[in-house]
């Protein structure tokens, strides 16, 4: 399963906002509703989010078992 819960840490500790997100990375309500709710998203996207919170994939999301 995937969590994005190391993605909202991060957002928290560097005070970046969901309106960051979509005015300032180009990521779109669609995909922050799949992120939210622990979804797929594209590897462009996760590139756009490393790029944009100065970060790698392992800041962004994890992996967990069921």
């Amino acid at each position: 399963m995937i969590d994005f819960s190391p993605m909202w840490k991060l957002m928290e500790q560097k005070k970046i906002t969901q309106y960051y997100l979509l005015k300032k990375i180009g990521i779109d309500n669609r995909t922050l509703y799949n992120i939210k709710r622990n979804g797929n998203i594209t590897l462009l996207t996760l590139e756009k989010l490393c790029r944009g919170m100065n970060c790698t994939p392992n800041d962004i999301v994890r992996f967990i078992d069921d």
